[in-house]
């Protein structure tokens, strides 16, 4: 695994993690989905995603509960090492979740990993978050969605711990020039 680097994008939702990611994998990185680690596993178990993205809390907090905090992580560290087996030098991992992931992550990818926060103004959030076109919520939901991914996944400790920033209260195009900063200094 020499020479390989990983970058994980982290935020809460409507920080414009996505905005980050999708930078990267404009580059051509290959990204490997937490989220998509949920909907493989609940298509499989033949649950249906629901437009306010309700099923998807619930089985996230259920498969966590159930199989251990760890059990996305192994899916994408699973996904990670296949991909750097593939070849592939330099990987994004979007949407870290849990204190758990962060720590499972660091020990096992010891010295490739960068860990990267896309964090907005509260306020300048929750506004994107109600008019964006997938998956928006109103004012309740999305402080109810904070709450649940603070306490229940413990969301604060990946972001907190975060080895960049990317204060996206302004523009795309300021975003991902932050994002080329960061890349730049890492050597990505």
């Amino acid at each position: 695994m020499e020479n390989v680097k990983i970058v994980a994008v982290v935020g809460m939702s409507g920080s414009g993690k996505s905005v980050v990611v999708d930078h990267l994998t404009s580059k051509g990185y290959p990204k490997v989905y937490f989220g998509g680690m949920i909907y493989k596993e609940m298509e499989k178990r033949g649950i249906e995603r629901t437009p306010d993205g309700e099923s998807e809390k619930k089985f996230r907090e259920m498969i966590r509960e159930t199989e251990g905090k760890d059990w996305v992580v192994k899916q994408v560290i699973a996904e990670t090492r296949d991909l750097i087996q593939a070849g592939q030098r330099r990987i994004v991992l979007d949407g870290v979740y849990s204190w758990t992931e962060y720590k499972t992550l660091k020990r096992e990818f010891v010295g490739m990993m960068t860990f990267i926060a896309v964090v907005v103004d509260k306020k300048i959030r929750y506004k994107r978050v109600a008019v964006r076109p997938e998956r928006a919520f109103d004012g309740t939901a999305i402080r109810e969605r904070d709450r649940s991914e603070i306490e229940n996944l413990e969301k604060g400790g990946p972001i907190a711990s975060a080895d960049y920033y990317i204060l996206n209260n302004g523009t795309i195009a300021e975003a991902e020039a932050r994002t080329d900063e960061i890349l730049r200094e890492i050597g990505f």
